[in-house]
């Protein structure tokens, strides 16, 4: 019986280090094929590692060791709050590392796609992973996820506003100096907004009822703010946390004054760039933000090694958690048809804005 038994386990000693070396040579020649098509693309692969060495190697240890954990909770409490949204509207068919996988998935392509298009490849992932999921009640969920966050970008740009010397002046002198054009611009608005509102309520109604099950969370006010606010809080303390550690590491004073210019340029630089993690913009926007407090050179060091170490960290953690919730098989398969289907849906959102100009314009 031992015999026997011994004979069984034997070949499969062997399988399993001809899986394991398969598995060394499958990493290897994906690395080389990506390493190819960066090239091709214009992408000097060699150069962007070594100007990540190059960045870990002058910073203290300790200031990257502070940063990764911050991230981790970063990712981490924003997936919860997801986690939360979805458990409300779908029950046992969510499963915690599936959402948190996903939202790092999402994360990760945010650094590597343009335009935030792996926001839209994760709310597809959550449809194919969530048994009665629907791309409406995902969307419905979004917005509820996106409740704080809005609340927290109002607070930077309100404080912002206040906090520069004549903002007012700035911001209300036209209206000042002209009552009656802003009387006319304001009440057009507001004839404008009413007008698209009889025009597009059935449809507002329509997408709410698909929706709907994406906000179920917010009719439980305290599981809201336990599962959703809370973590949403704790995942934006954690994102001023890195900058802090950031700025420390290059000598920049970290005051909440900083700390809030540097988050309004880059939520800014997100929302008004279209390139790759908002590459290129994002170092102008800090190096803007930080005029006051560091020179040209502190600030553009400072932007290229949180750009750096946070798009190299968020890619490894995305591939850990990949291969952890669904394999590498598993995980690379989803991930490309939600890839294909969120390029898909992009190039339909952006026909039907394109039919709604032609036909406002004719």
């Amino acid at each position: 019986m031992t015999h026997a038994t011994s004979r069984t386990d034997e070949p499969r000693g062997r399988a399993a280090a001809r899986v394991h070396w398969g598995r060394i040579l499958h990493w290897v020649v994906i690395v080389a094929i990506i390493a190819a098509l960066a090239n091709l693309l214009g992408w000097d692969i060699r150069a962007w590692f070594s100007d990540l060495w190059d960045t870990i190697k002058a910073i203290d240890p300790a200031y990257l060791v502070g940063a990764v954990l911050l991230m981790l909770v970063q990712t981490n409490a924003a997936a919860y709050s997801w986690y939360g949204i979805l458990k409300y509207a779908y029950g046992d068919a969510v499963r915690p590392l599936d959402i948190f996988a996903a939202y790092a998935v999402s994360v990760a392509l945010n650094n590597i796609l343009p335009a935030n298009l792996g926001t839209l490849v994760m709310m597809i992932m959550f449809t194919t992973l969530i048994a009665g999921a629907s791309f409406s009640g995902i969307l419905g969920g979004y917005a509820v996820q996106k409740i704080f966050f809005t609340v927290a970008g109002t607070f930077v740009y309100l404080y912002l506003f206040l906090t520069v010397g004549g903002s007012f002046d700035i911001g209300f002198g036209w209206i000042r100096e002209n009552p009656a054009a802003t009387i006319v611009v304001f009440g057009g608005g507001a004839l404008l907004i009413v007008m698209l509102m009889r025009t597009f309520w059935p449809r507002i109604l329509a997408w709410w009822e698909n929706a709907k099950d994406g906000g179920a969370v917010l009719t439980h006010p305290r599981a809201y703010f336990g599962h959703v606010f809370l973590p949403s809080f704790v995942s934006w303390v954690a994102m001023l946390g890195g900058i802090a550690v950031f700025l420390a590491a290059y000598s920049i004073p970290v005051t909440f004054d900083t700390l809030m210019h540097v988050a309004g340029g880059n939520s800014a630089a997100n929302m008004t760039s279209v390139t790759p993690g908002g590459v290129g913009v994002t170092q102008a926007w800090n190096v803007a933000s930080l005029q006051h407090v560091a020179t040209t050179d502190q600030a553009t060091a400072y932007s290229v090694a949180k750009q750096l170490v946070n798009t190299s960290w968020n890619i490894l953690f995305a591939l850990v958690m990949l291969v952890w919730a669904w394999g590498w098989g598993g995980g690379k398969a989803l991930v490309a048809k939600s890839y294909d289907d969120a390029k898909k849906k992009q190039a339909e959102q952006a026909e039907k804005r394109r039919q709604q100009k032609q036909a406002a314009a004719g």
